[in-house]
């Protein structure tokens, strides 16, 4: 299980939490969601994502990562507009966002 904020994502089943509530995502919005979480408090390039996610080095249309995060990010329940959960740093990538509760849980875990 990965955990952050309060979004727990189990890659095994292949299921995501948001708050205690199962969401729903397509395969697609898991495996970016997966990418963005998996490496939570560090900065994913779309160049990353695009050979993560859809398995290419290029991209098939400069919207899809976009349109997708969008998707995420509605079933999510997180504003669009005011993004705290995954957020753009323009011009290099994204970054789900970590709390400190979510660092000191990683150096526990790590120690643990």
């Amino acid at each position: 299980m990965i955990e952050a904020q309060d979004v727990l994502v189990d890659p095994v089943e292949r299921r995501v939490w948001r708050a205690g509530r199962e969401v729903t995502l397509s395969r697609m919005e898991f495996a970016l969601l997966h990418a963005l979480i998996s490496r939570a408090g560090e900065l994913v390039t779309r160049q990353e994502l695009m050979h993560q996610v859809w398995g290419t080095a290029f991209y098939t249309s400069s919207k899809t990562i976009d349109v997708h995060l969008g998707w995420v990010r509605r079933k999510l329940g997180e504003d669009t507009r005011r993004p705290t959960l995954i957020t753009t740093v323009r011009g290099r990538g994204l970054r789900f966002e970590t709390t400190a509760a979510d660092v000191h849980a990683e150096g526990a875990s790590a120690s643990g």
